[in-house]
């Protein structure tokens, strides 16, 4: 009768000492880190590898259809779970290809182990067959690379590439193993302790006096914001965060890498602020008097031109990276530290200065001032009333605003939506709705098309109890289509909505508004029917053209066990917005209706005659 191995018998059998090859003992370390799914593609310099992978049943391989699919996919896996991606691939060109994906990640700041193989170590530098420095190709683009000269260094450069993901600031980090080295028979010991130099290991506390500092700023602030980022998903400080803004009464906007940090539904929340913000967003910070930044860069997306930018406040950033903090705007409260664990001891430094100041009602300008930051309230409140997100909604034609607001609310905010890059990215952020942190996965940095299909083929496997949609335009979908097979084969119930507007969308409406309507090589007429792609690949296809038809496709996909493409055939003329065009700032947002685009109002003096406009608006 066969007996089921316990995790504790398992890890016992796997630190067990006795001679491996290098590649036996590279698969046993990444067991013993945990890794449940390796996403790669063989070739010649790592068929030892995948040898040792012959028989092993304790050993998960996907193989993808392409190696910019296999590090996409771990990333979309190491976004949703928390946990660190791991692909692999072999020298030469498959390590190339992983390139893309790699910096993609480094953006981002998602933790990927990525194992490259190369020649033998007696061939490296002479050109060799399949040859090439991937170490050095990656150095910008990546947060450190290991190559292993000894098999005897496997396990604790393993251990060590690990610990670096995850350290401080996450990213992926290149672990690039020749032939030769995969190949040896050496004896496996596994090293239960991995010492990082000090420069790998920011401090994640924070300075109790920077702390104390911005809560006295936090206190006294008539009109704060909070300005959640991406450090604030990754450090799982959703709640710390939420605790605050709720505890204090302070407005939150998320960026993209951001989003689900508060939940959609919450009224502090007011969503997402830059070139395609809420006029909310983007107003309170124009007009707040102290800006919080927690786990953001401010990138040139949510800032657009800096003379524009939060001129009228006080700044505070909290960021795990201490490069950050001022490269890019002055700050007046830099805290440098882990964004949970700033964001808790911000919140326990505010509630003793609370119940002091309630003790001590003498203590003159030590409270929140309660008036002035009610009437922010209502002001921010006002805003998000009388300046929605809203489209032209039409029955003849399908519109993609439409398509993603059906996805929000027959999923009820509860699944994982990853994107492409473009036009429906930004409507799924828009009109998406993101209730939790690791909800929506997109390549926020890099903007890589062809990224949203694996990724969510990766954030599936991590989380195979949840709907996972993967919303892709027309474009995007072709750059990695193959992976199709990969769902078929593995019956992964990827849900794959296509926003088919036979355009490059995104680039075409930036022909339209700045180059005056001169377009150039946007026109994706020749793609092929997404329908029979699909069902080619043994994927279910369905297509619709109208709402009607929208709802009736939507809700057999979600019906159906297995993956399913849908191609949804919308309006290619329509256009995102509020966009604040590039080389402009904030103040010059469009709002896309010609009766209501307008430069916003920063004079704070004119705020209450400015509400009494927008009330009669």
């Amino acid at each position: 009768m066969e007996t089921i191995e316990t995790k504790e018998s398992m890890r016992e059998r796997l630190l067990r000492r006795e001679r491996l090859s290098g590649s036996e003992i590279l698969l046993r370390t990444l067991l013993l880190e945990g890794v449940e799914c390796v996403f790669g593609y063989p070739g010649g310099a790592v068929l030892y590898i995948y040898d040792a992978m012959h028989g092993n049943p304790a050993f998960k391989h996907v193989l993808t259809r392409h190696e910019q699919g296999a590090v996409h996919a771990a990333d979309g896996y190491a976004r949703s779970t928390g946990k660190t991606g791991v692909c692999l691939a072999t020298s030469g060109p498959g390590a190339t290809n992983l390139v893309t994906g790699i910096a993609t990640a480094h953006m981002d700041s998602v933790p990927l182990v990525v194992i490259t193989g190369n020649v033998a170590t007696t061939l490296i530098g002479t050109d060799a067959f399949q040859e090439a420095d991937i170490i050095g190709i990656t150095q910008p683009v990546a947060k450190h690379g290991l190559f292993v000269r000894h098999a005897e260094d496997l396990a604790g450069t393993i251990r060590e590439a690990f610990a670096i993901a995850n350290a401080g600031r996450p990213g992926p980090v290149i672990v690039d193993i020749p032939k030769d080295v995969s190949a040896a028979v050496v004896e496996f010991v596994y090293p239960e302790r991995i010492e990082l130099p000090p420069s790998a290991q920011p401090a994640a506390n924070p300075d109790g006096e920077a702390i104390r500092a911005l809560a006295a700023a936090i206190r006294l602030a008539e009109r704060p914001l909070l300005l959640s980022g991406g450090g604030v998903i990754q450090s799982g400080a959703a709640e710390a965060l939420a605790r605050l803004a709720r505890g204090a009464g302070i407005p939150v906007t998320t960026t993209l890498m951001g989003m689900g940090a508060l939940p959609a539904g919450d009224p502090l929340w007011l969503g997402m602020p830059g070139m395609h913000g809420t006029y909310a967003a983007n107003q309170a910070i124009l007009q707040c008097d102290l800006l919080v930044a927690v786990g953001a860069r401010f990138d040139d997306r949510v800032t657009m031109r800096l003379d524009g930018f939060a001129q009228g406040a006080a700044i505070a950033h909290v960021d795990i990276d201490a490069a950050e903090i001022g490269k890019l705007v002055q700050v007046d409260y830099p805290v440098q530290g882990d964004a949970r664990l700033s964001l808790e001891a911000l919140n326990r430094e505010l509630e003793i200065a609370a119940v002091t100041a309630q003790a001590d009602v003498a203590q003159a300008g030590t409270r929140i001032p309660e008036a002035a930051r009610s009437a922010w309230l209502a002001r921010v409140s006002a805003w998000k009333s009388a300046y929605p997100l809203r489209y032209r909604d039409s029955d003849d034609v399908l519109k993609p605003q439409y398509v993603i607001e059906m996805i929000a609310r027959t999923t009820g905010g509860d699944a994982i939506v990853t994107t492409d890059v473009g036009q429906h990215q930004m409507w799924a952020a828009q009109y998406g709705r993101f209730d939790r942190p690791r909800s929506l996965l997109t390549s926020g940095g890099l903007g890589t098309m062809g990224f949203g299909f694996p990724s969510a083929i990766g954030a599936q496997i991590g989380n195979p109890d949840r709907v996972v949609v993967s919303v892709n335009g027309d474009g995007g979908m072709q750059m990695c289509a193959q992976e199709l097979a990969v769902c078929a084969i593995h019956k992964i119930p990827v849900k794959i909505v296509v926003i088919n507007n036979r355009t490059l969308g995104m680039i075409k409406q930036w022909q339209e508004l700045v180059y005056e309507g001169r377009f150039s090589h946007i026109d994706l007429g020749g793609s092929p029917d997404f329908v029979l792609l699909a069902e080619a690949y043994g994927v279910k296809g369905l297509r619709a053209e109208s709402k009607r038809e929208a709802e009736a496709v939507w809700a057999e996909a979600l019906a159906t066990d297995g993956p399913v493409l849908i191609d949804f055939v919308v309006d290619k003329d329509e256009l995102v917005y509020p966009m604040v065009p590039q080389g402009k700032r904030l103040q010059d947002m469009l709002l896309g209706d010609s009766d209501t685009d307008k430069d916003t109002d920063t004079d704070s003096e004119n705020n209450a005659d400015e509400d009494k406009k927008e009330g009669a608006r």
